[in-house]
């Protein structure tokens, strides 16, 4: 734990990281990182923002962060008592799971039928899109970061502008002529 922050804010944080790491894996950010279980190289949802991501406003689910955490915690207290695992006090009890443990119960958790799929798979689909569009920043802003999803997918970087321009058709020809109303800027008349 860091200090001064409260031991209850460090816990959700925590445990969001790690199911964020779960949802899209990466690496430790330093050898003593517990909620990146460290299963691949290169960043992953955590590095990406995913707690950034559930933290702001649009998404809805800031409000509730700390009460989720606190049911994963719980659904992990579970977990591992079904699976005779000891997870010991520290860290929280989700954090406190190997990869492998921490993959199989939220596959639990977003399967078909259980009663709190929904929440869960909302959870995930923002960690995923924390990785795969930067949704919390501004493009530029990513990419000039060096944002890992977008690194990884190969996003292009703009003109020297900001703004992108495509010389190459991406399907190796054009698909459609502009429409005859079209302004310079791209705009319809």
């Amino acid at each position: 734990m860091q200090p001064g922050i409260p031991d209850e804010e460090q816990a959700r944080t925590m445990t969001l990281e790690a199911f964020a790491d779960t949802i899209v894996p990466g690496e430790k950010r330093s050898p003593d990182d517990q909620a990146i279980a460290g299963a691949v190289t290169g960043g992953g949802a955590v590095v990406a923002g995913a707690v950034e991501l559930l933290e702001t406003p649009a998404t809805g689910l800031a409000p509730a962060l700390g009460d989720f955490a606190r049911l994963l915690n719980e659904h992990a207290r579970s977990y591992a008592a079904q699976c005779g695992l000891d997870l010991g006090t520290t860290p929280p009890p989700f954090v406190a799971l190997s990869f492998s443990h921490r993959t199989a119960l939220v596959g639990i958790l977003t399967a078909p039928g259980h009663p709190e799929r929904e929440l869960w798979v909302s959870v995930a689909l923002f960690s995923n899109m924390a990785f795969d569009t930067a949704a919390h920043m501004h493009t530029l802003d990513a990419i000039a970061a060096g944002h890992p999803g977008l690194a990884a997918m190969g996003f292009a970087k703009p003109d020297a502008d900001g703004l992108w321009r495509f010389p190459d058709y991406s399907y190796g020809r054009r698909l459609a002529g502009l429409h005859p109303d079209t302004t310079s800027t791209g705009s319809p008349a």
